[in-house]
This record gives C-alpha cells, sequence and structure tokens, in this order.
C-alpha cells in the first residue's frame, strides 16, 4: 500500500509524532499549529506544508490528522477531522466532557474512519511484556491492579508549559490525566472501568497552580476486579504498575529513575506454582518486535508504537486496540474522579460509551473545570474551591510569561 500521507496539529509536542511517521510508514506532509514562528520553523526544518488555520490544514490532500493539540480540545478537532474524511490518532485526552465523548464516539460511527487514542504508556517493553505474561495465564486471571503516574515539575518548566492565566495545565485537576496510570493496565487485561471512586489531595497556599496536585482513584472494572491508580504531580517522581492475579503477580521493579531500574518482577506463592514454575524472578523485557524503532522513540518507545498502530490500523481497515470507546471510557474516568472527588468520594458509573441506549443519557452533560468553557454550574479545579494564587506566585508568572511573549514576537518575526 502507499505510504499514509498524514498531518499534524502541534509543533511542540507534536513534533516527536511528525519526525517517527517515516518509521511506521507513513508520509509527513503538513504541520499545523497557531504558534506561527515555531510553525515555520518546523515546516522549514521537515519540509512540508504549513498550516495556521485548522479549516484549511484539513483541505490538504492527506489520509490521517495526528492530534497533539491542548488537552481540553481534542474533541471538537477530532470529530472536524473525521467529518472532513480523515483518520484520526489523538494525544490524551479524548474528550474533556461527557457530552465530547458521546459526540467523538457518533462521529467516528458516522464516519466509519480509523479513530485511536495516542496512549503511549501502554506500549513501553514492561507493558507489553505484563500483556505477554497475563495473556500466557502467567498469574491467571486480575483481581487488583495499581498503576502510578505522577510527574511533578520545577516552577520555570510549569511556567513555560503555561502561556496564561487561563492556559488549562493552570486548572486540570489531578484526576483528568489518568490515563498514563490506567491504559497500561487496561491493556494486559482487557478490563473495562464501570464505576469510579475519588480523593483529592488538597493543593497548599503556595500552589503554582488552580487545581489540586495529586488524586487516588479507585475502579470497578467490569471483570469484578478493583484498580487503584494515583498520580500527578506530588514530589516524587513516580511511573510505576503492578497486577495481582489469581495464582500470582507482576510489577515494575521501583528504584531510581523515571522507570525505576528498568525490570519485571513476577512471583508466585508456594501453593499456586505449577511445574516448571520459579517463584519468583526479575529481569529486563525487551520489545517483542520494531525494537530498534522504539529505543530511539520517546516516552519509552511507545512514541513508535502509537504510530505503527495507527498505521497498521488505517492498512487493515480496522479499529485499533486503543480504539474511540476504551479512549472516552478512560478519559471520561478522569472526569467522573473528580465529580466524585468533589463530592468526597461519592461513587460515579462509567457508561458504556459503546451502547448508545447507555451514552445518550450524558449528551448533554458540559460540565468542565476549564475557564473557556466557564458558566453555571463550572467546577473548581481544587476541593479547596476556587482558591487564587499568592501575590509572589502571580508576580513570578507574570514575569515569565512576559518573557515568552517577547521571545514568540521575535520568532513570528523571523
Amino acid at each position: 500500500m502507499d505510504r499514509i500521507k498524514v498531518g499534524v496539529i502541534g509543533v511542540g509536542r507534536g513534533m516527536s509524532f511528525a519526525r517517527s511517521a517515516a518509521f511506521a510508514g507513513m508520509e509527513l506532509v503538513a504541520l499545523c499549529d497557531s504558534w506561527e514562528g515555531k510553525l515555520r520553523e518546523a515546516g522549514r526544518d521537515l519540509g512540508v506544508a504549513t498550516y495556521a488555520d485548522y479549516g484549511e490544514f484539513l483541505g490538504h490532500d492527506m489520509d490521517a490528522v495526528i492530534l497533539a493539540n491542548y488537552f481540553n480540545e481534542h474533541a471538537p478537532f477530532a470529530i472536524k477531522a473525521l467529518r472532513a474524511g480523515k483518520h484520526v490518532m489523538s494525544e490524551t485526552s479524548s474528550n474533556s466532557t461527557l457530552a465530547e465523548g458521546v459526540a467523538l464516539c457518533r462521529a467516528v460511527e458516522e464516519s466509519g474512519k480509523v479513530y485511536m487514542l495516542a496512549e503511549n504508556y501502554a506500549y513501553t517493553a514492561f507493558s507489553q511484556e505484563m500483556r505477554r505474561l497475563y495473556a500466557a495465564g502467567e498469574i491467571g486471571k486480575a483481581t487488583y491492579a495499581e498503576g502510578e503516574y505522577n510527574h511533578p515539575v520545577d516552577p520555570d518548566y510549569q511556567a513555560r508549559l503555561t502561556d496564561g492565566d487561563g492556559h488549562w495545565r493552570m486548572w486540570l485537576p489531578p484526576t483528568y490525566y489518568c490515563t498514563h496510570a490506567l491504559a497500561p493496565l487496561m491493556y494486559v487485561t482487557d478490563a473495562m472501568p464501570r464505576r469510579v471512586t475519588s480523593f483529592s489531595i488538597p493543593r497548599e497556599a503556595v500552589s503554582r497552580k488552580y487545581a489540586d496536585p495529586g488524586c487516588a482513584i479507585l475502579i470497578r472494572m467490569d471483570d469484578g476486579s478493583v484498580f487503584r491508580i494515583f498520580g500527578l504531580m506530588l514530589p516524587g517522581h513516580s511511573n510505576w504498575y503492578r497486577i495481582h492475579g489469581e495464582r500470582g503477580a507482576v510489577e515494575l521493579t521501583r528504584g531510581p529513575g523515571y522507570f525505576g531500574p528498568g525490570q519485571l518482577r513476577v512471583w508466585h506463592d508456594h501453593w499456586t506454582l505449577r511445574e516448571g514454575e520459579e517463584a519468583e524472578r526479575v529481569y529486563t523485557p525487551e520489545f517483542p518486535e520494531f525494537a530498534e524503532q522504539a529505543k530511539a522513540a520517546g516516552h519509552g518507545g511507545g512514541d513508535f508504537f502509537t504510530n505503527h498502530h495507527f498505521a497498521q490500523a488505517i492498512r487493515e481497515g480496522r479499529q485499533p486496540y486503543l480504539d474511540v470507546y476504551r479512549g472516552v471510557a478512560m478519559s471520561s474516568v478522569g472526569i467522573l474522579a473528580w465529580k466524585s472527588a468533589l463530592g468526597d468520594g461519592e461513587p460515579f458509573d462509567v457508561p458504556d460509551f459503546g451502547r448508545e441506549d447507555s451514552r445518550a443519557a450524558y449528551q448533554d452533560d458540559h460540565w468542565s473545570p476549564f475557564p473557556k468553557d466557564a458558566g453555571p454550574g463550572q467546577p473548581p479545579s481544587s476541593v479547596l474551591g476556587f482558591v487564587g494564587l499568592s501575590d509572589g506566585v502571580r508576580a513570578f508568572y507574570e514575569r515569565k510569561w512576559a518573557e515568552m511573549r517577547e521571545a514568540n514576537e521575535r520568532n513570528a518575526g523571523g
């Protein structure tokens, strides 16, 4: 089959997808971003067309679009691309409201196009090896699992990640960025979330965001198992997963660095051992395929495999594993978990987004903490309510944002 012609929106995070598209047999043909100075630079470097207007970008001759735009704007951009006849791969999150999730599922069904959530942590060597072990029955059916994605950043970097008081990162509740913790567990066990409860860790007075820094979420899955996921920006990096089954357990070992020492631990109690099995083993897993390409990509190799599986799904005319229903379900866990946290742990059911009779009740649910969606009943991003920034923090931001605006203006003129 001819190379799949793809365009990427977002010349920040999106550059990883743009630069690695060829490894998956895709041809990058266009870039889109409102950051015009950086856009022109990226276009020159990669030798492709550039667009500051998304509608014009969708008119380019291409088969597929990869979305790496703002976290809370993915669903509207995806729906426009699907209606323009493009296949879509979207960075997290699939949807920032339940209504968006319903609309996105309907748009995929109506278009007949491929949709994939680009959740890269499902495709690290550790996640893929856990999936292989689980499918082979190494630990039996899952009963309990834990996932952590906790990624604090220093104040200067936090300022560089935002461009003003209304930026989504300033208001992002800690439950919303849950897919890095949840997706690997779902990918390994093939379970879907059905009920959610959550508790948030309140923000400090000197916080550099309007949102709480961390949370713990408990999820009842459709196979009866319970998942606990934790994040988001508490001190102490943590990227870790563990799954307990009916006859054993597997985990990513703890240690220094973002992925620890990069090993898996598999263990059994002596009464569950089968002939030829070891009671415990610790080893470094390898990628099952495309190891060279994966090791050259970001996010533990996941950035290669998201491109790869997206391209394969298009070529084969099928939906990928991380399809719209799994993407919207995972993203909606974050939304419903925030409702739960504001209700001090009140449980909420997760609809089955693959069924119209289950999802239709949420088609008008626009509940959102982001300033662009402000309206009656807008929830706060902290369990403490709408709490402002201190004078010192605000002055720090204003100085950093002014420096960034000046730099962007200089680049825009180049």
